[in-house]
């Protein structure tokens, strides 16, 4: 028999009324949905059917993420209906009809009211009527999927070899082992992958290597009812899938000043570039900055056709200082939070491939510029070499920088 789902009404009575027909054997008990009318059998307290209905009567603080179980023993469900204020639960009954399980989640802080009827083979009837009340947690914790910070992950969406799984907890998580044992993540084809937690609220996975191209990866949290510490609980499951696209990695050389890409292991394009010019200011405030762009892997983090980039931002804001600008820049491919990007430098082209004369930025030629902001998308990879300063795992998606040995 095929398994039936029913959508349960509000009603919490449901047996009253219903009769059988003198001495004659009943007709088979059947399956009646909740509202929709009484099985056409006695009450009887003499029914040999048991009802067992779990949470057990009276509960409380149960959690939400827990089904609702609910089972007839020496005979079969015929109704039940599960409420809380105007709310039914849904549910599905097994072939049999000896056993119902919620199909939907449970809210926090609710009574939720079950209601059954069950019969036994000869007809006869047992009504169960109980409540149980669910958890009342401090605070919950919402979920997002990320592509970065800056970005959420767009389900379905087609990401570099560099993008890393990254799960976003609403609230700081102290039992990060109970929030990582909730999340399940699904590769084809199967890759072995560890957790690692850039904060208190952000859970980064990855392989030991970039993804291979085609990858398809979903990725599964169910913390609903989980408690994640400090009276904070995952507030809903949730589920999300992208996959990997082809391999497009750049590969930026401060030393010979060219960035050469490679698309599936072959290099198809070689750019003269100008990388950060090194050396650090002091700000009127007393803070240091470097101009050096940040060696290791970077990931692409957001592309944006238009940027205001101005020193302002860390701090040089004296128009006098040499070190000051105040631009529109193009076609830019934002590598880090703390403000590199690959973009067009049409300024300078005469420093591409000879000199590192910028702030920190991989300065690009206009018809590489160009190309380079058509074909690499959020991440994929930008490895810088030959600089002093590395990548810092949180400054962006830092991620590849670290070995798999400590990751």
């Amino acid at each position: 028999m095929v398994s039936r789902r029913m959508m349960l009404s509000t009603s919490v009575g449901i047996a009253a009324g219903v009769t059988t027909s003198g001495c004659s054997a009943p007709d088979s008990p059947k399956w009646v949905h909740a509202g929709a009318g009484k099985p056409g059998v006695t009450p009887s307290p003499t029914s040999t059917v048991r009802v067992t209905v779990t949470p057990a009567a009276e509960a409380k603080d149960i959690s939400p993420g827990d089904p609702i179980l609910i089972s007839a023993e020496s005979g079969t469900l015929q109704a039940v209906t599960v409420t809380t204020d105007d709310t039914t639960v849904a549910g599905e009954l097994d072939p049999e009809q000896r056993t119902w399980q919620s199909t939907d989640s449970l809210k926090y802080n609710k009574t939720y009211t079950v209601a059954v009827v069950a019969v036994d083979a000869a007809g006869l009837a047992v009504e169960h009527t109980s409540s149980f009340a669910t958890l009342k947690p401090a605070a919950t914790a919402s979920i997002t999927f990320q592509a970065n910070s800056l970005v959420a992950l767009k389900k379905g969406g087609t990401y570099g070899v560099g993008q890393p799984v990254i799960v976003h907890f609403g609230k700081t998580v102290k039992n990060r082992t109970a929030a990582q044992n909730a999340i399940e993540v699904i590769t084809e084809p199967a890759v072995e992958g560890r957790w690692r937690w850039i904060n208190g609220r952000d859970a980064h996975w990855r392989p030991a290597k970039y993804w291979i191209p085609g990858t398809k990866i979903t990725v599964k949290v169910k913390v609903l009812g989980v408690d994640l510490g400090g009276g904070v609980y995952g507030a809903t499951n949730a589920t999300t899938r992208f996959s990997i696209g082809p391999s497009r990695i750049a590969v930026a050389d401060a030393n010979t000043h060219h960035m050469q890409c490679f698309v599936n292991g072959k290099m198809v394009r070689d750019i003269p570039v100008s990388l950060g010019k090194g050396g650090t200011a002091t700000t009127a405030d007393g803070k240091t900055v470097h101009f050096w762009t940040n060696s290791g892997p970077h990931i692409i983090l957001v592309k944006s056709p238009t940027v205001r980039m101005t020193s302002s931002s860390y701090g040089v804001k004296d128009p006098e200082d040499p070190n000051y600008y105040d631009e529109l820049v193009k076609l830019c491919c934002r590598i880090s939070y703390s403000g590199e990007f690959v973009h067009l430098a049409d300024w300078n082209v005469p420093a591409h491939g000879q000199t590192n004369t910028s702030h920190g930025c991989i300065n690009v030629g206009p018809s590489n510029a160009q190309w380079f902001y058509d074909t690499f998308q959020l991440g994929d990879v930008v490895e810088v070499k030959n600089s002093p300063r590395t990548l810092a795992i949180d400054n962006g998606v830092g991620d590849w920088n670290m070995s798999w040995e400590k990751w």
